[in-house]
């Protein structure tokens, strides 16, 4: 890792109009970085908002969702040449205040990727019953795979360094990418680093997640984690290892 990296933030952004303008002056304050938002087919005025704060900004063609949102981001850092990405949501609940706590293991070369945890050591956050049911059954079931703690599996608060940068850049899950990720990367070898911060309440917009989508999120999870399992163990793979 470079002596002074260089740092990107990505705010991904879908009809975050209400909040993005105070997180991209927060995350100014906390860390030097450069910031983009990609604008995932907002219909408010999430992307003039972007541009008068003066950060860059990427639009979808239409909602795409969050993990093609986010490989735009990864993109876009791999051709900037960024040594470190760091993911901020735009509905303000991840504290930009915490940033420097995200990016120290992965500066000093501790990990790969840090992820900042509701639940380790603080544990402060007071998301419904159903969401902290689901992620501590994710968590469970990924510290079991991965054979090492995991608290927040679903945390999207992450800092990757050069080498996920260019993983990322090249596949990333499409659909609530983030259980499925850590299992890719610990399977790539590569480390992963728990980091308790304490986070907000939405300061604007509206979750995707409803009554139904909850069902469906852990049913397409669970799928997905047997199948990155299943490539890992197919014989294929063995033959080329």
């Amino acid at each position: 890792m470079a002596e002074d990296p260089r740092i990107l933030i990505i705010i991904p952004a879908h009809n975050e109009a209400d909040s993005l303008a105070r997180v991209i002056g927060e995350i100014r304050a906390a860390v030097r970085a450069d910031i983009v938002v990609v604008d995932d087919g907002s219909t408010d005025d999430t992307a003039a908002i972007a541009l008068q704060e003066n950060a860059e900004l990427l639009s979808m063609p239409f909602n795409l969702g969050i993990g093609s949102t986010m490989q735009t981001g990864f993109k876009y850092a791999r051709r900037g040449g960024y040594d470190i990405a760091v993911q901020v949501d735009g509905d303000g609940q991840h504290d930009p205040a915490e940033l420097p706590l995200i990016l120290e293991p992965v500066v000093n070369g501790e990990c790969d990727l840090a992820i900042g945890s509701r639940y380790l050591e603080r544990g402060s956050y007071s998301g419904s019953a159903c969401r902290r049911a689901g992620t501590a059954i994710f968590s469970r079931i990924l510290s079991l795979m991965t054979r090492e703690k995991l608290t927040d599996a679903t945390s999207g608060f992450r800092a990757i360094n050069r080498n996920l940068i260019e993983l990322f850049a090249h596949d990333y899950p499409r659909d609530y990418p983030e259980v499925e990720v850590l299992l890719i990367v610990h399977l790539a070898r590569y480390r992963i680093r728990e980091v308790p911060v304490a986070m907000r309440s939405r300061g604007g917009g509206r979750s995707s997640i409803n009554s139904f989508r909850s069902v469906y999120y852990m049913v397409k999870v669970l799928l997905a984690l047997l199948v990155v399992a299943s490539r890992r163990h197919s014989p294929k793979l063995k033959e080329k290892a």
